[in-house]
Formats: structure tokens, sequence, C-alpha cells
């Protein structure tokens, strides 16, 4: 029997699991499929910021970071177990990049871009407080900012939003894989692997959210789409067992300038991120000796007192980041999403690429807009700007 929805979702990311929230919200039918567990890829390999991009100001994305600033307003109310503001303290070094008064600046538009709501001021702060708590260098200090931003457990915070697409009327299948798609005048029609049998679910609107394996469900279209020249970029993160700090940072690597965050992580340390070009398959994506190297270096430097800490037991992780293809540094690459459609009227397949953990949400709307002409008029359920997420039960979101 031929299941019949009007969204099919491939990829439990978290933006697979926001557009399922969404159009769940929506009023329409939804199935989520998800070859492996939620939050099995990027999703739970991210620096776990909820946070506007204080970098991309650099780059001159402000739209980007208005909206992300935004969405970590609405974040902090409707998930405020899952999402929790921290202040975060940016030391600056003679010799830095970026002299204090450029960062005072930077962060007064930070602020600005966020509206001067909750969480939007900064202050310069005593650097001797650093020192003697956390053991920063504190030769050539010349000044600590502080300002905020929210972090989540990734992971945890996917869940709950599948969680809260299923109350609203979602279906998930996970263990379940999309080996192909027929595309029809009115939608398509995809097979889906489930343990050792197929089944086929006939959709309106196929939304490819599979991230760093978009390109690959594409392949299996019939007919194949075109996917724009994006490029693969892994961030790798270590989790330092033996160093904890107290606060957490935002440091300058003053080998590259490059920035490099330090916060506390279930009773360890987490530090990164570091952008590596990658090739190859998704799966095979491993963290570099080159990029542990990277990071070690760049806290030896900063924590002189740990360097028995920093360079002892650790775990290490990656993600890949879907860029735009080119030239240049990934630094300077947009950090947009980038909604591509098989047809411009009325879409059958739409492919999600790039995107920020921060705006999955305002990235779910943005999808539903896109699609909702060709879809049916149904009653709204719920507004996702308001719906709570609630931690999963078997989590411990205070443990992080």
């Amino acid at each position: 029997m031929t299941e019949q929805v009007d969204i099919l979702v491939v990829g439990g990311g978290i933006h697979g699991v926001g557009v399922a929230q969404a159009a769940a919200a929506a009023g329409h039918s939804v199935l989520l499929v998800e070859k492996s567990r939620l939050a099995a890829g990027t999703s739970s390999r991210s620096s776990k910021l909820i946070h506007g991009g204080l970098r991309y100001l650099e780059t001159y994305q402000f739209r980007l970071v208005r909206e992300c600033l935004r969405e970590r307003r609405i974040l902090l109310d409707v998930a405020p177990d899952l999402v929790r503001l921290e202040s975060f303290h940016l030391p600056v070094y003679e010799g830095a990049r970026r002299a204090p008064w450029l960062l005072t600046v930077g962060l007064g538009l930070y602020t600005a871009l966020a509206g001067f709501g909750r969480g939007t001021g900064f202050s310069r702060v005593d650097p001797g407080e650093f020192a003697a708590v956390d053991g920063l260098r504190p030769d050539g200090l010349r000044a600590v900012l502080r300002y905020y931003d929210a972090r989540t457990d990734d992971r945890l915070l996917t869940r709950a939003v599948m969680e809260s697409a299923i109350s609203v009327g979602a279906r998930l299948w996970d263990q379940a894989e999309c080996v192909g798609a027929t595309l029809t005048g009115t939608g398509a029609v995809t097979r889906i692997r489930l343990a050792d049998r197929q089944r086929e679910v006939e959709c309106r609107v196929l939304i490819n959210a599979a991230g760093p394996w978009a390109a690959q469900l594409h392949g299996d279209l019939v007919p194949d789409g075109t996917v724009p020249q994006v490029e693969l970029v892994q961030g790798t993160h270590i989790v330092l067992r033996d160093f904890q700090t107290r606060h957490c940072y935002y440091l300058e690597n003053p080998r590259d300038g490059r920035g490099i965050f330090v916060m506390p992580w279930y009773g360890h340390s987490l530090v990164g991120t570091t952008e590596t070009r990658f090739q190859g398959k998704p799966d095979a994506v491993r963290p570099l000796d080159t990029e542990i190297r990277y990071l070690r270096k760049a806290l030896r430097h900063f924590f002189p007192q740990s360097v028995q800490a920093i360079d002892g037991a650790a775990e290490a992780f990656t993600g890949l980041r879907v860029l735009p293809a080119g030239g240049g540094h990934a630094f300077n690459r947009s950090r947009e999403t980038r909604l591509v459609v098989d047809r411009a009227q009325d879409p059958r397949v739409l492919t999600i690429l790039g995107g920020k953990l921060t705006a999955y949400r305002a990235t779910a709307c943005k999808v539903l807009d896109r699609i909702g002409h060709g879809l049916p008029q149904r009653k709204v359920r719920a507004d996702t700007a308001t719906l709570p997420l609630v931690p999963p039960e078997d989590a411990d979101p205070d443990a992080f």
C-alpha cells in the first residue's frame, strides 16, 4: 500500500526536523525519514552555539546575523531548559589583529542588531579576574570584553524539535533510507527502505534535508536534478577531559586570527573549531591530527598553566559544513542557507543547502513559504515561534 503525505522530509538533522515541525504546525501531513538516528550527522557535531555569529560581521553578513539573533531570542523563550544564555569573554592581546576599539564597535553593532533586548549588553571587565580563575595568559593582555550568546546540546535540541513536530501531527521513520524517487506532474513517488522491506511514499513535495548527503540524494531522483556546486568544509572539535574553564571564551588564534571557542561541556571543556576542505564521502569524515594539534597549540598559548591537562586525554568529533563552491578561504564564504527547487512553480523537490543551527526555525519558515502555493490549504495547528521545546525524557539538560 502506498503512503500519501503532503510533505516527505529526508534527513533527521536540525533542518529536517525543523521543517517537519513547521509543516505539521501549519496543518500538513508530514513524514520524516532518517537512515540512521536523529542528529546522527552534523547536528550532533556542531559548536553547540545558539548565536548571532559575531565573526560574520567582518564579512558584512548583517542580514544573517540579525536573523540568528532574532532566532536566539525565540529559542531562549521556547526552550529555556535546552538553550542557555552565557557570558562569553574575549581577551585582547598586544599585537592582535583586532584592536579593543574595533571589537567594541563590533559588539555595539551586535547589540543593535539584536534589538537591545535580553542578553545583548557588553562590557569591559578586569583582566586579572581571568588570570586568577582560569589561568588565562596575563602577558600582553590589554583588555577582556564580555558579551552574551547562548549554547545548547545540539543533539538534545534536534530530538526536542522532532518530538514537538510529532506532538502536532508529524510522523518519524528512523532506520529508514530513501533509495530513490520518481518525479510526477504533481509531486514525487519515493522508495523507502525499512529493514528488509521497501515502502512507497507519494508526496506533493520532497524536502531534501540530507545536508552533506544532499547531492547523493539528488542523484537518486528520476529525472536527475541539478544541484549548485558546493564545497564540504569540515570543522573539528575536541573535548578535553582534564581541562575545564569556568568561563566561556572566544579567542583570536595568534597564528591566523581565526576565532576559537572554549566552554564547559559535561564536566570537561569543548574547544573548536577548524575549517578544512573535505573531499570524499561524507560518511568517511574524521578529525585530522593536524586539526587536533592546531586546537591544542592555540589553547597552550592562552592557558600556559594548563599545558599538561590540554595535552591530556581528549575526544574529537567532526562535522561538515555545506558552503558555496569557489576560491578563497572558507571564512569569507556566505553562511546564508540556500533553497534549491526543481521548478519555479509548485516545486516537487526542495533541497536545503547550508544553514545555521541557530536559524533552523527561520529556514523552515522560508521552506514553507517557497512550497506553500503547491500545497492544499490546511488548518493551522500551532506557531513554532511560541511552541515549547521540552528536553527528551531520558536527557539530563542540567549536565551540559
